[in-house]
């Protein structure tokens, strides 16, 4: 969601990630992801072969993972099948008795409907008319029942990467596996699938439908209901974000603010 965070030194068998920042425990909870992945969902992630600090700096060293990222355009049929593959085989590995010991993922729902409530939106002058319209309609959501519930406790807990940038998929042709663990934790698929469906990487070029996704995961009733009520919760999240001041606003080129504003209505509306 911010800027980037790490080096990458890649080898022909071997990543050396040595990170930039590291005052909410990333190397921890990277290593501690690809442990756990390594022995629940062997093949899923890289290999965790080392973790070492030089000149101070943190690095953890892992396999190099065959593939190519995706995100370069929309999913072929292979490509999507993959990714609902591999996808569910992540929030389905680790056992409970495991996650036990893990923390949340870094800006899980409780943070981030937390961060909501103090917000600065800034002058409202500077974006007038149907975004601020939509910011008006956020503020309101926020506080709304829905948004308490989505913020309160885990309704199902599982294993999440807690990145929603496609480009930390890769694909071989025949298989889907994950990278970056940096944010990683305990939290909700629903969640989960819903930060890769609305992050602005993906959801500004259209390289995912979500009903789609939603489809080949085969996921209905509750679960899919709160898959809806979390892309809300990120759509408030992205547009706040997209504001003049916000952190992506200098990010990503013009308009991008209000066609985010447009699609948060869409979202926020459709509740």
């Amino acid at each position: 969601m911010g800027a980037t965070t790490h080096d990458l030194t890649i080898g022909d068998r071997e990543v050396v990630k040595r990170y930039r920042s590291w005052d909410r425990g990333e190397p921890d909870r990277e290593w501690a992801g690809l442990v756990l992945l390594h022995e629940h969902a062997p093949g899923l992630a890289p290999e965790p072969l080392a973790r070492r600090e030089v000149d101070g700096v943190p690095e953890v060293v892992m396999t190099r993972l065959p593939g190519h990222a995706l995100g370069d355009g929309p999913l072929s049929e292979g490509e999507a099948d993959g990714l609902a593959a591999a996808l569910d085989r992540l929030h389905a590995a680790v056992p409970e008795a495991a996650l036990a010991g893990q923390p949340e993922r870094l800006a899980g729902p409780a943070e981030l409907r937390g961060w909501f409530g103090t917000w600065d939106l800034g002058d409202p002058a500077t974006y007038a008319g149907p975004v601020a319209e939509t910011v008006d309609l956020a503020r309101t959501w926020v506080e709304s029942d829905e948004a308490a519930r989505l913020g309160g406790p885990l309704a199902e807990r599982s294993f999440g990467l807690a990145d929603g940038n496609l480009a930390n998929a890769l694909w071989d042709g025949a298989t889907c596996r994950w990278v970056d663990f940096e944010d990683a934790g305990v939290s909700d698929p629903a969640y989960e699938v819903a930060d890769l469906l609305e992050h602005i990487s993906v959801r500004l070029p259209g390289l995912l439908d979500p009903d789609d996704v939603v489809r080949r995961l085969g996921w209905t009733g509750e679960r899919a209901e709160r898959v809806a009520g979390f892309r809300r919760m990120f759509g408030v999240f992205w547009l706040f974000m997209l504001l003049p001041g916000g952190r992506a606003h200098h990010r990503n080129p013009p308009g991008t603010l209000e066609d985010q504003a447009a699609w948060t209505r869409g979202l926020l509306e459709g509740a």
